[in-house]
């Protein structure tokens, strides 16, 4: 075999057509090269980790550590790893990056502010700016979903839960929109995170002296032991929190109701529940198109701290591991069909958003969003279909994250219902 743009006897890698449905070529990995180094887009080389077993067991190995600190350091300085701009804006210090003892407190920390019942009492907001968007375009008949509705969605509804004032939110939409539409080139995206970043930082600063209820001021009096988190780590934690939040959340409605445009027989049996308010179905539904396709292809970087076996498979101190989660939670060894869309299936263990120490923080929020998001554009929606066809829709590039850069959709207007 010979690096990952062409695979001696299976599929090329990273190519356009690769992006557009991934799924096969992870299958032949799985099967062929479960732990392969592949040479990526970037020029940076890493082992891809596409069995199941294999990938879970990585995500919760203490020897695969998330800091490249001492281990892979030339290729990290020049950028080609982590988040675009992160190392300029100075926002290194969150839980991405962190090994315990570090990360161990200062995800306690978070946790004190991120709370099930902050989130669970977010979510008539999450409801209330999914309607107003369905509003702006319902009488039309069509819009991109993506750049009308699961785009901005994500973004107010961070923004709220952060405590950025309503004034302001514009200019995190438009940064936003900069890291997004500007792929490829990552000066654009690194503006964008120094401005959210210096942004943010202020913020801090000025809610130390007038705290509410929003989550950074939760952060602010985070505490344990009488330790908090200092300006430069509240304002980093609020920094993954808003970054790592919008796009999962932009994708997993994006990518969830693509794949249910793209299988009728689901759409209309998820529909029927909606309507019927049976949310236990809506709950399901949602995990099953975290498996099928989600947000979040590769899981972050990680780097050897010691020479380790991974799936029979020698790897070296200082090299980099990337966990494919959309390849493990295809795994036939684990999911029966994994091929097959079933909103139904409740079988659970998927990996779309990680496990182990480093399970994402934000999933709960980013769960319902994605719940209220596809409830409101089911419920009122009808007649809705795919406005081109599915060979005209573009992939977004980027090694991480997996989405939609457009989601054109048509819709019977008369048939858009009110809100509830």
């Amino acid at each position: 075999m010979v690096d990952g743009a062409g695979l001696v006897g299976g599929p090329e890698l990273f190519g356009r057509e690769f992006s557009a449905d991934p799924y096969p070529a992870y299958a032949w990995l799985r099967e062929h090269a479960p732990v392969y180094w592949a040479r990526l887009p970037s020029g940076v080389s890493a082992w891809l980790v596409t069995r199941y077993g294999d990938a879970r067991r990585a995500l919760a190995d203490p020897r695969l550590s998330k800091s490249p600190r001492g281990l892979w350091v030339g290729e990290h300085a020049s950028g080609r790893v982590g988040i675009p701009g992160e190392r300029g804006a100075g926002v290194m210090t969150h839980l991405l990056n962190l090994d315990p003892p570090d990360h161990t407190r200062l995800r306690r920390l978070v946790s004190r502010a991120f709370t099930p019942r902050r989130v669970a009492e977010f979510e008539p907001r999450v409801r209330e700016l999914a309607d107003r968007l369905v509003d702006g375009f319902g009488g039309r008949g069509g819009a991109d979903l993506i750049e009308e509705f699961a785009f901005p969605l994500p973004i107010f509804a961070i923004c709220d839960l952060l405590g950025v004032p309503e004034g302001d939110q514009g200019d995190f939409l438009r940064w936003a929109g900069m890291m997004l539409h500007t792929e490829g080139k990552r000066g654009g995206v690194g503006r964008a995170v120094k401005r959210m970043r210096g942004y943010l930082g202020e913020l801090i600063h000025r809610k130390r002296s007038d705290l509410g209820d929003d989550l950074i001021s939760g952060l602010i009096r985070a505490s344990d032991g009488g330790e908090q988190l200092s300006e430069e780590e509240a304002a980093a934690m609020a920094f993954i929190l808003l970054f790592a939040g919008f796009e999962t959340t932009v994708n997993l409605i994006g990518n969830g109701v693509l794949a249910l445009l793209r299988h009728p027989g689901e759409l209309a049996r998820l529909r029927e529940a909606v309507v019927a308010g049976d949310e236990g179905l809506l709950a399901s539904g949602v995990e099953e198109l975290l498996r099928f396709d989600g947000p979040v292809e590769l899981a972050t970087w990680r780097f050897a701290a010691e020479p380790l076996s991974l799936g029979g498979v020698r790897i070296g101190r200082g090299d980099p591991v990337l966990v494919v989660l959309a390849a493990a939670d295809r795994d036939p060894e684990r999911f029966r069909d994994p091929d097959r869309l079933d909103v139904g299936r409740g079988d659970g263990g998927h990996l779309g958003y990680g496990h182990g120490i480093h399970y994402c923080v934000g999933a709960p929020l980013a769960r319902v969003e994605a719940r209220v998001a596809l409830g409101v554009l089911l419920r009122r929606l009808g007649g809705l279909r795919l406005g081109v066809d599915v060979g005209e829709l573009r992939w977004r590039g980027g090694l991480i994250m997996r989405g939609l850069r457009s989601l054109p959709v048509r819709f019977a207007p008369e048939q858009v219902t009110e809100r509830q």
